[in-house]
């Protein structure tokens, strides 16, 4: 493939709201060693990078300064070293940033084969999602066939990939949602039962189940403590995220009585050995149930690269079911 000089990106003109988001032309970045450079079809939308562009959550000093965390795409270059992918091979890729615009580097092993039978569009809408929730959920969380577990914010992209990841382990799933409609798209999904948080109270209703082994939580605030009193003994709450706040009041004499274990992660800062990790479980565990149609992406909206400030907005706005992309190409 012949490779132009520049490209068309969106770049992030100062902190601020989706205003800020400015289609521009940058240089097509060069390969390094173990690298590839994906021709993106689609770009992924995620919080992470309404936080970027507001200023909040400042990308590693050795990643693209443009938003976006996952794309889908041809590979179009190789750097040196390279043998798990060649020029022309379909990838879906985690990224350390730089997904808004035509081309984007990664490392070879945070790139994911596109799902059999599966379009760029979708294929675009796992990585951020599904690193995220298999690291969090399984490998920190520990999360058992049987089990009672809990995710808040259950229809929004982590949330629908959470259920369907935890359906498929054989544990009891249970989500919160903000409406009817949201609450139905989660039990759609596999949730045995979706609890309206504007309506009920989540913690008398898992209680009522005999509490939570496992909580997903991306609200913080004054969650922590709420998710405490959900948890059954030995239970884990695993934090990916601050909706609210990250900080509260919290009673730790309930961990202690309880033998709660409390977690959380990030994703981006991790090293490249560690995301090159989940992507190996992820191949070995969960693209089987993609590619046989048993799991996958659900789609809110997609919307052209040079309208990537509607595209926050709907993201922020919460009013979205499941994910949202950038058509690029």
């Amino acid at each position: 493939m012949m490779l132009p000089a520049e490209m068309r990106v969106v770049e992030i003109s100062r902190p601020g709201g989706p205003e800020v988001l400015r289609e521009t032309r940058a240089p097509v970045p060069v390969p390094g060693a173990g690298q590839i450079l994906i021709a993106v079809d689609y770009a992924g939308v995620n919080r992470p990078d309404a936080l970027q562009r507001a200023g909040k959550y400042a990308p590693p000093p050795d990643a693209s300064p443009l938003p976006g965390l996952e794309a889908a795409g041809i590979v179009a270059a190789v750097g040196p070293g390279v043998r798990r992918w060649a020029v022309g091979d379909a990838v879906t890729a985690l990224l350390p940033g730089g997904g808004y615009a035509e081309f984007a580097a990664t490392y070879e092993d945070h790139a994911l084969p596109v799902p059999e039978g599966m379009d760029m569009a979708r294929a675009a809408a796992l990585c951020e999602t599904y690193f995220t929730v298999w690291s969090n959920v399984v490998m920190r969380g520990g999360l058992k066939g049987g089990e009672r577990f809990l995710v808040h914010g259950g229809s929004s992209g982590i949330g629908t990939t959470a259920i369907q990841l935890a359906r498929e382990l054989g544990a009891r799933v249970f989500a919160t949602a903000g409406s009817a409609e949201k609450c139905a798209a989660c039990e759609a999904l596999g949730a045995e039962r979706a609890i309206n948080y504007r309506e009920e109270d989540f913690v008398a209703v898992m209680r009522a189940e005999g509490g939570a082994d496992l909580i997903l939580d991306m609200v913080g605030g004054d969650y922590i403590a709420r998710n405490f009193k959900t948890l059954a003994l030995d239970g884990r709450l695993v934090q990916i995220a601050f909706l609210q706040a990250p900080v509260a009041e919290v009673n730790f004499a309930v961990l202690m009585t309880k033998r709660l274990t409390m977690t959380g992660s990030t994703l981006r800062p991790q090293s490249d050995q560690a995301k090159a990790a989940i992507a190996d479980q992820l191949r070995t565990h969960v693209w089987p149930w993609l590619a046989a149609g048993k799991i996958g992406p659900v789609m809110d909206s997609e919307f052209a690269l040079a309208d990537a400030a509607q595209a926050h907005a709907r993201m922020e706005s919460s009013t979205h079911i499941g994910k949202i992309v950038l058509k690029v190409r």
